[in-house]
């Protein structure tokens, strides 16, 4: 009779070929989870930067270009949009900053918003959207 079953080595060589598959998917589970979160991030500043494109196509076009080069006090940052209150209310993201410019000025007015965030491990990330507004 000849016996039955696996050798010691047999099982090891098992065992090392599943722990080996299983660290793989671990791997490829978390690289996934951490890109999804970033596109996540992604996603929400581009929608921030359109709110604010938005908001500065419902304004008046005499003195728009003086509105946004005065970012800050009228114009459209962080602190004076308050995204929070806005009729989305919107979720901000870690250490987010948001800068409105003008690149190209007259008419047709080019206006550019830039929204900066910090991904996890503190990598410095930043969107922007530009477009030109005209007087018609």
């Amino acid at each position: 009779m000849k016996d039955k079953g696996f050798t010691l080595a047999e099982l090891l060589l098992a065992a090392a070929i599943l722990a080996f598959v299983l660290t793989g998917l671990l791997l490829l589970f978390i690289s996934c989870s951490l890109l999804n979160e970033a596109n996540r991030n992604m996603s929400i500043a581009t929608s921030h930067a359109e709110y604010i494109l938005e908001d500065i196509r419902s304004a008046s076009f005499t003195g728009l270009e003086a509105r946004i080069n005065n970012n800050g006090t009228n114009g459209w940052d962080l602190n004076s949009i308050q995204l929070q209150s806005s009729p989305y209310n919107f979720t901000t993201l870690a250490v987010e900053g948001i800068t409105t410019s003008v690149f190209q000025s007259g008419n047709p007015l080019g206006i550019s918003v830039e929204v900066a965030w910090q991904d996890r491990g503190q990598k410095n990330r930043a969107v922007e959207l530009r477009t030109y507004f005209t007087d018609y």
